[in-house]
């Protein structure tokens, strides 16, 4: 689990303190086990580009339906 987060300019913010927050709300196992400090990609729409972030994460894979047959 990763977190990203966009901090306010010039707050000061830690991991801990980002994993400390969630650990209060969420369970355990929602806790992220990375924080990431970054500017978050967005759409013209000014909605999150979630493609984007996923991309630091998973390398493409392909959309072929194997058949099942030899």
């Amino acid at each position: 689990m990763a977190a990203h987060v966009e901090p306010d300019p010039g707050a000061t913010l830690a991991d801990d303190d980002v994993r400390a927050h969630v650990a209060r709300r969420l369970a355990r196992y929602k806790v992220p086990k990375v924080v990431v400090f970054e500017d978050v990609p967005r759409e013209d729409t000014g909605k999150l580009f979630k493609r984007r972030l996923k991309t630091h994460y998973w390398e493409p894979h392909t959309s072929e339906v194997p058949t099942g047959h030899a």
